[in-house]
């Protein structure tokens, strides 16, 4: 079965937020903006309940960037 656009997002919100080491390379540059078109693109399909754990996920990615700092 194929995975929704939902899934996607959270899928890619957890490979970013998952990677260790500490510092901000091109691939966690990589992996932040994949989480972050995933979820956007997610909004358009997805209920009122998603879009809040979608707003959840946002917050998760920039935290989690901001972290890597």
């Amino acid at each position: 079965m194929e995975k929704n656009l939902f899934e996607n997002a959270r899928d890619a919100v957890n490979r970013f937020t998952q990677r260790r080491g500490g510092k901000h390379d091109a691939t966690s540059q990589n992996d932040m903006e994949a989480a972050k078109q995933a979820i956007q693109s997610a909004y358009s399909q997805c209920s009122q309940e998603e879009k809040q754990q979608l707003q959840q996920f946002e917050q998760e990615v920039e935290t989690h960037h901001n972290n890597l700092r």
